[in-house]
């Protein structure tokens, strides 16, 4: 992997923020270039959300991304402002339990559909896990940072008072990475 850029996208309140700084922080973790840039609207909750990760093995030269590797998207909206961008070939991770297939409208990327909210909720047992389940896919799907290190940068991040998160954020991941490895 030379280069890879993924905006994640979605509402607040979804998650999406906390799902690119662990994305991020794997990256560092396996000694790779890193930027994380945020950017959502003045509402706390429910307003739009997103946030731009670029990983690569050697010096970033913008934290922007025009033609983004792949898309993760949690909402309708963010499907309809973003997949247009993503580069021939690229890839669309899409939470179907907020978005309809049917409104994917590239046929020259991956897209990879997962019901992210019902396998949280199924297997975690809390639906606000189905960023971290996303999470899981995109990183099965992309190869951009293990299964370790992301465990290993939840870790670091949860920790303090946030440790009681942690087992549930793990099942999530885990449930996400093998969810995508039997589909």
């Amino acid at each position: 992997m030379h280069y890879y850029d993924v905006v994640l996208s979605g509402f607040g309140g979804q998650g999406i923020l906390l799902t690119g700084d662990v994305l991020a922080h794997a990256a560092m973790l396996e000694a790779k270039h890193v930027t994380w840039m945020p950017s959502y609207g003045v509402e706390m909750r429910g307003g739009a959300a997103s946030c731009t990760v670029v990983v690569s093995s050697e010096r970033i030269g913008s934290p922007f991304a025009e033609e983004p590797c792949c898309l993760f998207s949690m909402s309708k909206p963010s499907l309809f402002k973003y997949q247009g961008r993503v580069k021939k070939g690229g890839l669309l991770i899409v939470n179907t339990s907020f978005v309809d297939p049917s409104l994917i409208t590239r046929e020259d990327v991956k897209s990879i559909c997962i019901p992210a909210s019902e396998i949280a909720y199924q297997e975690v047992g809390e639906h606000k896990m189905a960023n971290m389940v996303m999470l899981g896919t995109l990183i099965s799907a992309s190869g951009v940072v293990s299964l370790e290190k992301t465990e290993a940068a939840m870790e670091e991040i949860f920790s303090g008072n946030k440790k009681k998160a942690l087992p549930q954020m793990l099942q999530a991941v885990r449930c996400g990475h093998a969810w995508h490895l039997r589909v």
